[in-house]
């Protein structure tokens, strides 16, 4: 597998706590709104953007999504997101309780993607899809990750170890309690990191079918329009196997509703 350098906006270091918001997807707009209430800085004026418009918007208009690329724009131009000056990957450390989880960020392809080396175990729903896909189009930039998970190697272990065993350049605690930490790779490591991912067969979905799936059609959309780019990979944190905790995630049915 590969997993390729990106052009990557990210927080300043002493902004980042005031940035990270959780994912999209597991709060509704009141929830969102009451999250960002008082601070300017939080992602979720972009990633859910209806937050700043009236609750008589459709939140799937096409001025959301415009507001959501207008906010993305405003934390550039304020200098609440940096761009880094080279593609580049990260190491990502998560760290809740006892349980600490390091995985790479980096671009999934999207032909992996297709072609069923990144292997997906959930269906999608079309409206969903088109929620992510058409903020994506609006902001130009992907604006969450997949998660995916690999079988882990010897090269891999021992470039997190070598990396890790330095101070993180950014760390922040969300509001959950979760620490999160950043290490950029440069150098060497970079060119040792994709060395390691090549060793890999395959990469595993474990949350973010929709994400995937709307990144591949955006990148397939802008390759016919503009040929080859940046938009055929997907924005991914790769987690080692060994780096995981999987939970067991039941059901219960309480009631047969009168049928046996």
């Amino acid at each position: 597998m590969k997993l390729h350098r990106f052009p990557a906006l990210r927080p300043r270091p002493e902004l980042a706590g005031q940035v990270m918001t959780p994912p999209y997807d597991v709060v509704s707009t009141a929830e969102a709104r009451e999250h960002a209430a008082g601070n300017a800085r939080s992602f979720f004026h972009v990633i859910r953007p209806e937050i700043d418009l009236g609750d008589e918007v459709d939140i799937h208009a096409p001025e959301v999504y415009a507001q959501g690329a207008k906010a993305l724009g405003g934390l550039v131009a304020d200098g609440t997101l940096v761009a880094e000056p080279e593609p580049i990957l990260f190491i990502y450390r998560l760290t809740q309780g006892e349980h600490v989880q390091t995985g790479f960020v980096g671009r999934a392809a999207v032909a992996d993607y297709r072609s069923g080396k990144v292997k997906r175990h959930e269906l999608t729903r079309p409206a969903k899809e088109e929620d992510r896909l058409n903020l994506m189009l609006a902001c130009e930039a992907h604006t969450g990750p997949v998660l995916l998970a690999c079988r882990g190697n010897d090269g891999l272990s021992g470039i997190v170890s070598r990396v890790t065993a330095k101070a993180p350049e950014v760390s922040a605690r969300a509001k959950d309690g979760v620490l999160h930490e950043v290490w950029p790779l440069r150098g060497d490591d970079l060119a040792a990191t994709e060395a390691a991912f090549e060793q890999v067969a395959a990469f595993y979905i474990a949350d973010g079918h929709h994400r995937a799936a709307s990144g591949a059609r955006v990148g397939e959309k802008l390759h016919a329009e503009r040929g080859e780019g940046l938009w055929d990979g997907l924005l991914a944190v790769v987690f080692p196997d060994d780096e995981l905790r999987i939970l067991d995630y039941n059901r219960v049915v309480k009631d047969l509703n009168g049928l046996s």
